[in-house]
């Protein structure tokens, strides 16, 4: 019997799918930076010295750091906390195989994810555009950025993978559907984020 498609709030939705798309970009200009310009740990070689591509990954990291993921945040530690790690999820960790297990897991993926996403933009602010060109790549700021980029990528995938196996094809679905129940509205969402603002006073 096939699964029913869950309902996503249509706010995480759109956050969810606007920080994916820029997360995404920069992963990808990133890479094609390192491959223009360092290339010391391996390379495809499929780009030649750009300096235009720094101005690009910057800019996917501009949005990122002061438009997508400050919401993202806000709506996580304010609606979305059950997606991320708890009290208990180390606890459930030792259920091996159980879906529990499968559940914390999930968690412990989705929190790594913005774990890696915040140690990128803050390396990110630390660095400066002159250091590649000059081939000045021994910096602590450009290490971190380069490991929180890899641990970017096999988050994403990890969090792909623990999506399917937690809710299947209907999960990853109903994360991009476009439609939204009337109470969902984004005529509402004003009031609604009042509204958990004041719960927190």
């Amino acid at each position: 019997m096939p699964r029913s498609q869950p309902y996503q709030p249509f706010l995480l939705r759109l956050l969810h799918g606007m920080n994916a798309l820029l997360i995404i970009g920069a992963a990808i200009t990133g890479f094609l930076v390192y491959d223009s310009w360092d290339r010391r740990f391996g390379a495809l070689s499929i780009t030649t010295r750009n300096r235009s591509l720094i101005d690009i990954h910057g800019t996917f990291g501009f949005f990122i750091v002061y438009v997508a993921l400050p919401l993202f945040l806000i709506y996580c530690w304010q609606a979305g906390r059950k997606r991320l790690v708890q009290a208990d999820t180390f606890q459930q960790i030792s259920n091996f195989g159980t879906p529990i297990w499968w559940y914390a897991l999930q968690r412990i993926t989705n929190t790594l994810m913005i774990v890696a996403v915040l140690f990128s933009v803050i390396s990110g602010k630390f660095q400066d555009e002159s250091w590649l060109p000059l081939s000045d790549f021994n910096h602590v700021a450009y290490a971190v950025h380069l490991i929180a980029w890899v641990v970017i990528v096999l988050a994403l995938a990890l969090h792909l993978l623990m999506s399917a196996k937690v809710g299947g094809l209907p999960l990853l679905l109903s994360m991009v559907k476009t439609t939204y129940r009337p109470e969902d509205s984004p005529a509402l969402w004003r009031d609604k984020v009042m509204n958990m603002f004041r719960k927190n006073q």
